[in-house]
């Protein structure tokens, strides 16, 4: 299994926006072949921040999951939107 932890902070007054184009790639995401779990977490302490949890049965349904409509579409939305740091785990 891979695990990804995308932390994000947005851009000032782009949070909301940021918000919601993950929100519906959440969405999708969980519908995916190979999708263990998917899922977004704001933060308690800073209003500017969330991470997105997501959790994959192998690195083919990982790969097919970035190669996706709604990764390719809405991943552009929220790099547009602020900064990205990604951690990837295998176990």
């Amino acid at each position: 299994m891979i695990r990804l932890n995308c932390f994000f902070q947005a851009k000032e007054g782009m949070y909301a926006q940021a918000l919601e184009a993950t929100l519906k790639l959440v969405a999708a995401s969980q519908k995916q072949e190979g999708c263990i779990a998917y899922d977004v977490f704001e933060s308690a302490t800073r209003d500017d921040v969330f991470m997105i949890c997501e959790t994959w049965a192998s690195e083919e349904t990982l790969a097919a999951h970035s190669a996706s409509e709604p990764f390719t579409t809405l991943v552009p939305q929220i790099h547009a939107c602020g900064d990205m740091k990604l951690e990837k785990f295998e176990f």
